[in-house]
């Protein structure tokens, strides 16, 4: 798994090189799994994410600037299935490290409390601490 600077020249509110992030990424532990509920297909595996947005690691890369409606899946220390819903928009896509797979950055479209919240607890129940 990487940790390094990934995407340092992402593209984002349409300005080349510049990088807005201004909220922390969290790396997660596991890759979870993310469907794209509207093809009903497995789109990638979750490598990042935050109260902003996501970045996913897939196999073919993923058009941008497009509105996509997402489902988080994941199963429980106890084996229990749980998920989340939501829609993001994909703002950039590039060569993962290994050219074999892609990075795709997200924004969250949605960002009110009854989304941010279950996200904010995947995080902390899956996520690296600092």
């Amino acid at each position: 798994m990487y940790f390094g600077k990934r995407n340092q020249n992402a593209v984002t509110d349409g300005e080349e090189g510049l990088n807005r992030r201004t909220v922390l990424r969290r790396h997660l532990i596991y890759y979870l799994r993310v469907w794209d509920i509207e093809k009903d297909q497995l789109l990638g595996h979750l490598v990042d994410i935050n109260v902003d947005g996501l970045m996913l690691l897939s196999e073919k890369p993923i058009p941008t600037k497009e509105d996509y409606k997402l489902e988080l899946r994941w199963n429980s220390p106890e084996g229990a299935a749980q998920s989340l819903r939501f829609n993001a928009e994909s703002l950039w896509c590039n060569n993962d490290v290994n050219p074999v797979f892609f990075d795709t950055g997200f924004r969250l479209n949605n960002t009110d409390e009854a989304i941010l919240e279950p996200i904010k607890q995947v995080i902390k129940e899956l996520g690296f601490t600092e």
